[in-house]
């Protein structure tokens, strides 16, 4: 039986988070407090992972990397590289498409101060795992931060000490059933890191510029 790429809408596999969830949709009746499920297309040749849904972010709208400045940053790069039509308006109903991209999480449910625990992350890989396995066009993962690409790295069977994480690298990794796949690092495009300035919007752009010549040559 194939496993599914998606978690269920009442998962309970990680009972923190579950429990994290369930005080959320008292306190937010209106907000999706559930898995996020991918959203991009099933012909990607681009998978973006990102780390876990944001609590008034994608928690809230239900689409990953909406409704935060994260999703700011990168919907907003994604379509000045072409990557991404229409407009983003911060809400899952706005107008955006992705024709070649998907993105996802690591962890799919929003974890107690973005911080989800090993366990959960593991918890979690199976539905990483199965993503990968059914994008039949892909070509680039684009791992925003370390725990994306660690789980990326473990998804595909692959050992941490061969593939370092850093910002602007670029791997080439075997993928279980043949051919392989570029993994391209950038860190996260969290406030916080553009804030302090560990991340500049001319560094991320680099990172897309590399991976827009990657998707050219292949």
């Amino acid at each position: 039986m194939t496993a599914p790429p998606e978690a269920p809408h009442d998962c309970a596999l990680c009972p923190r988070l579950s429990s994290f969830l369930a005080a959320h949709r008292l306190r937010e009746p209106v907000w999706h407090n559930a898995p996020v499920r991918s959203f991009g297309s099933q012909q990607a040749s681009l998978l973006i992972v990102g780390l876990a849904p944001g609590l008034k972010g994608a928690n809230r709208t239900g689409r990953p990397f909406t409704g935060d400045y994260a999703g700011d940053l990168l919907y907003s790069t994604l379509i000045e590289f072409g990557l991404a039509t229409g407009a983003f308006e911060a809400r899952a109903d706005d107008s955006l498409h992705l024709p070649a991209t998907m993105i996802t999480n690591a962890v799919r449910c929003v974890p107690p101060e973005n911080k989800p625990t090993p366990a959960e992350i593991k918890a979690c890989r199976s539905f990483l795992t199965a993503r990968i396995d059914q994008l039949p066009n892909l070509k680039v993962i684009l791992a925003l931060g370390r725990i994306a690409h660690e789980s990326i790295l473990a998804a595909l069977g692959q050992r941490q000490r061969a593939f370092a994480f850093a910002h602007g690298a670029r791997h080439t990794l075997p993928l279980p059933g043949g051919g392989h796949v570029t993994l391209h690092d950038s860190y996260h495009c969290s406030r916080y890191n553009t804030n302090t300035g560990r991340l500049t919007t001319a560094m991320f752009h680099d990172v897309f510029r590399a991976i827009t010549l990657d998707l050219a040559q292949t």
